[in-house]
């Protein structure tokens, strides 16, 4: 039980989903993880499809020199006033704040800046698998004093 909650509180899978993965690996909590995650994506990518009408758009200024701001969608207004979601649109522009990408894809390709094993898509995968919803970064703009 102490690793089924361990994994759910890092992954917010569900509880048969992380019982059958640690089944699947035999125990292994790594090797669980990877298994979640690739369940994860097949589920995101199942749900890409699906019309995101509804979101957020969340700022940042760092030192009133860099101003960012990014537009995140998903798909109902429910899912836009989850924690996660809100953590995960403000995270995003920390993340614009630090970068130097110009187009969202190049964004999504950088490594996460708090765990640069990670990129940003796969933190944005956790999330579409932690809501339940399609969730797509729509645009952003970085503003930085004197240019």
């Amino acid at each position: 039980m102490e690793k089924i909650k361990k994994i759910r509180e890092l992954t917010g899978a569900g509880v048969m989903d992380v019982k059958r993965a640690l089944d699947e690996a035999k125990g292994d909590e790594k090797k669980a993880l990877e298994i979640l995650k690739a369940h994860g994506m097949k589920k995101a990518e199942k749900r890409s499809e699906r019309e995101t009408t509804q979101g957020l758009v969340d700022c940042y200024i760092h030192l009133n020199k860099v101003g960012c701001m990014v537009e995140v969608n998903c798909e109902t207004d429910f899912v836009a006033r989850n924690d996660d979601f809100k953590n995960f649109v403000h995270e995003l522009t920390l993340q614009v704040a630090s970068s130097e990408a110009k187009e969202v894809e190049a964004l999504l390709d950088e490594p996460y800046f708090k765990e640069p094993e990670k990129t940003v898509k796969d933190l944005l995968q956790s999330v579409i698998a932690k809501t339940g919803e399609n969730i797509k970064v729509k645009r952003f703009v970085k503003y930085i004093l004197g240019e």
